[in-house]
């Protein structure tokens, strides 16, 4: 067993996926093959959406594309007054997303959903989201990375900012007033994302 396992690792295939299991936020998270693994990075997006989150107040928060699950577990285990909700296009994803929030007994609601296809006439005080963001013929990815983790999570489109249009698009019609959208992206994405949010 062991040795078929170095030799999936010795083949490319990510540890996380060997083990079935990556931390995240300080929690254990199932993964498989129809997710993208969790990164330290994204920890960086939970705590910026957590300081737009009211400790004391029923918010509603939703995550877009949770793929699985990280992002809006944690933001609901650390506010348990949220009401999150988080979509994904994927069923097999969604099927981990709902594992992951019954291990770690998180209140989640889960939809499966193109972006906001699903939540017709829904608004909330928050809308937070890792979408794919890497274009398709980025050099930089890693060929890990690039065989073994889910294309759909990883690339939009040839500039890498397609899914990220259609959020800022879209979320101007499920936001509150006064709401928040808080966004992963690239690295070289900063003045592109500035002037999608901007217009």
């Amino acid at each position: 067993e062991f040795e078929a396992l170095l030799a999936r690792r010795l083949a490319g295939e990510p540890i996380a996926y060997l083990t079935g299991m990556r931390e995240f936020y300080g929690r254990p998270f199932r993964v498989t093959p129809d997710v993208l693994i969790p990164r330290p990075d994204t920890e960086l997006l939970v705590e910026q959406a957590l300081a737009h989150i009211p400790s004391d107040l029923a918010v509603d928060v939703l995550d877009l594309g949770t793929g699985s699950g990280c992002i809006a577990i944690s933001l609901a285990l650390e506010r348990p007054l949220a009401r999150v909700a988080a979509v994904d296009r994927s069923p097999a994803a969604l099927a981990i997303a709902r594992c992951n929030a019954d291990m770690l007994k998180a209140c989640v609601e889960f939809f499966t959903s193109d972006w906001f296809h699903a939540l017709p006439g829904r608004r909330f005080d928050l809308i937070v989201s890792n979408p794919p963001y890497i274009a398709a013929g980025d050099p930089r990815v890693d060929p890990g990375v690039r065989r073994h983790e889910p294309a759909a999570a990883l690339f939009s489109g040839s500039t890498g900012l397609e899914a990220l249009q259609v959020i800022a698009t879209g979320a101007a019609r499920h936001l509150r007033p006064h709401g928040w959208l808080v966004v992963e992206h690239g690295d070289t994405q900063g003045a592109a994302v500035r002037a999608l949010f901007t217009a």
